[in-house]
């Protein structure tokens, strides 16, 4: 009884925590970068959408991370060259949450 009471809280923290990282993702989302790429990753003048985004779809995470973290100088930008003229700052981001952001925006780019 003791080892199904055991298993059965695993598996549910399990379950949750899936559901938290994607809420996380949202919520960094939000407030780290919906300001320049727009709301629901939309884009805007300042900043390319991230809905429908092919290099998000297609790059590996540890990349999407990288850059995250990293930051990109606008003359560096894989988006319309020229069209961007600020760059993206470095982010301050625990791994944990660099892996609830690329998620997030892996789930926009297939939108």
């Amino acid at each position: 009884m003791r080892k199904l009471i055991l298993s059965s809280l695993v598996a549910a923290g399990l379950a949750f925590s899936g559901t938290a990282i994607a809420a996380d993702g949202a919520a960094i989302f939000k407030s780290k970068c919906q300001a320049c790429h727009g709301a629901d990753g939309a884009g805007s003048p300042m900043a390319p959408a991230f809905k429908a985004n092919d290099w998000i779809k297609t790059q590996k995470e540890d990349v999407i991370a990288a850059t995250i973290k990293n930051g990109r100088p606008a003359k560096e930008s894989r988006f319309e060259k020229g069209k961007y003229t600020i760059g993206m700052a470095k982010q301050a981001l625990s791994d944990d949450d660099l892996k609830a952001i690329v998620a997030h925006l892996k789930g926009l780019a297939g939108k």
